[in-house]
C-alpha cells in the first residue's frame, strides 16, 4: 500500500519535495510507494493551484485535519509552524520530515524531540546536503583516515538574495516567525555538515550583524523592521582537537549559493562548494596541490541511479536522495536520516552562537556529543 503523504507548505521546499516524490519511482523503484494526498496552506486559491502542479489529490487550510488524514507529514512551513503540527503528528504516530532549523525557539525544538522519543513514528530533519554525492565521498575519505588527524574546518554559506537593501521584507526577517536569522537558516547547514564530517563541537564564539534595519513591506505599503541577523561569524572547538570557522550571510554580493566546506588534516584535505556540486577537491601528501575529482562515476555515492559518468546531477537530486533514505527508514530498511536529536544539537549550537554574541564571550556547548 502507498503511504499517504501530506505537506504543510507549497513554496520552494514544497516544490522540491514534491518533485522528489515524483522522481523516486523512476530512479529508486524499490522505495516505498507514496500517494501525494493532501497539501495544506492558508490561501485557498494558491494552494489549489500548487496542488494541481505538485500532484496532490486534496487540499486543506487546517493542519489538524491534515495530520488526521495522512501517514507521513512533511512540515515545510515557516519555522514558527514547525512545533505544533509536528508534535500532533508524532502523537498520532504519523512519520515526520521537518525542515530545518527544527523550530523557531529552542524550547519548542526540545518538545519536538520529546514527542519523537515517545512516538513509534520516524522523525527526521531535512538537512539535504548530507546527500550530495561529493560530500558523501568526502565523509568516506575522512572516516577511512585518508586525511589523517583533522586540524582545521572552514565552512561558509554565502548568498546575495537580500544584498539590495530595497529587497522586500520576508518572514525570515522576523524573529517571531523565524526565531533566528542567517545563523539559523544558513548556519545550521554548515554546523550540521561540520558535525557529521568531523564530530562533536565543544565550544563556540559568535558574532551577528544586521546591516539593514528595515525593508519595504511585501505589499508596497511602507516598511517593516528587520529583527533577525543578516550575517554571522563563529569560531568552534571540536572534541577531536580540531578548530573551525563558520560564516553565513544573505547579503554577500556575488555569491548565489556558496555553500562551501574545507577540512584540513595532517595527511590530506578536501574542499567542496555547492556551486560546483558534482566536484570534490582532494589533496594528499603525494601531490603539490588539490586535485579536482568529478563525482559522477557509477561506483560513486548514488552514481548508479542517474546518468553515465560525467553527466552532472543538480541540487534537486539531493532532495531525491534525502526522500529515498527517509522513506527507507519508514519501511525499516535503513537509518540514514538526520534524527531530531541531531537536529536539536545543531539548534543548541546555533542558540549558543547567538548567546555568545549577546554576552561577548565564548560559550561551551554542553550537550554536543
Amino acid at each position: 500500500m502507498s503511504l499517504r503523504v501530506g505537506f504543510i507548505g507549497y513554496g520552494f521546499m514544497g516544490q522540491a519535495h514534491a518533485n522528489a516524490l515524483a522522481r523516486l519511482p523512476m530512479f529508486f523503484p524499490e522505495a516505498p510507494a507514496t500517494d501525494r494526498h493532501t497539501l495544506c496552506g492558508r490561501n485557498e486559491e494558491r494552494v489549489a493551484e500548487a496542488a494541481a502542479r505538485f500532484g496532490f489529490a486534496h487540499t486543506t487550510d487546517d493542519w489538524q485535519r491534515l495530520v488526521d488524514e495522512v501517514d507521513v507529514l512533511y512540515n515545510l512551513g515557516p519555522n514558527d509552524l514547525h512545533a505544533e503540527p509536528t508534535i500532533a503528528a508524532l502523537e498520532n504516530d504519523v512519520h515526520v520530515l521537518c525542515e530545518k532549523p527544527l523550530a523557531a525557539a529552542l524550547e519548542d525544538a526540545e518538545r519536538m524531540v520529546a514527542a519523537a522519543d515517545e512516538s513509534d513514528a520516524v522523525a527526521a530533519c531535512a538537512f539535504n546536503y548530507r546527500y550530495v554525492p561529493a560530500l558523501r565521498l568526502a565523509k568516506e575519505l575522512i572516516d577511512e583516515g585518508a586525511l589523517g588527524e583533522i586540524r582545521h574546518v572552514r565552512g561558509k554559506y554565502l548568498v546575495d538574495w537580500q544584498a539590495d537593501a530595497e529587497h522586500p521584507w520576508v518572514w525570515r526577517n522576523d524573529a517571531e516567525r523565524a526565531g533566528y536569522g542567517q545563523v539559523g537558516d544558513l548556519g545550521s547547514h554548515t554546523i550540521d555538515l561540520a558535525r557529521w564530517l568531523v564530530g562533536p563541537i565543544e565550544d563556540v564564539g559568535g558574532r551577528l550583524a544586521t546591516f539593514v534595519d528595515e525593508r519595504p513591506a511585501p505589499d508596497g505599503d511602507g516598511a517593516l523592521p528587520v529583527t533577525t541577523d543578516d550575517a554571522y561569524l563563529a569560531t568552534a572547538s571540536f572534541e577531536s582537537g580540531a578548530i573551525g570557522v563558520f560564516e553565513g550571510s544573505s547579503m554577500a554580493s556575488g555569491h548565489k549559493a556558496t555553500n562551501a566546506i574545507e577540512i584540513i588534516g595532517s595527511e590530506g584535505a578536501i574542499r567542496f562548494d555547492l556551486e560546483r556540486l558534482n566536484e570534490l577537491e582532494v589533496y594528499d601528501d603525494d601531490r603539490r596541490g588539490y586535485e579536482r575529482i568529478l563525482v559522477t562515476d557509477e561506483d560513486d555515492p548514488y552514481g548508479d541511479r542517474w546518468w553515465p559518468a560525467g553527466h552532472a546531477i543538480g541540487w534537486e537530486h539531493t532532495v531525491v536522495h534525502e526522500n529515498y533514505e527517509f522513506l527507507r527508514a519508514i519501511a525499516g530498511e535503513g537509518d540514514d536520516i538526520v534524527s531530531f536529536d541531531e537536529a536539536l544539537t545543531v539548534q543548541r549550537i546555533v542558540d549558543t552562537i547567538v548567546r555568545s554574541d549577546d554576552r561577548g564571550q565564548r560559550l561551551a556547548v554542553e550537550t554536543d556529543g
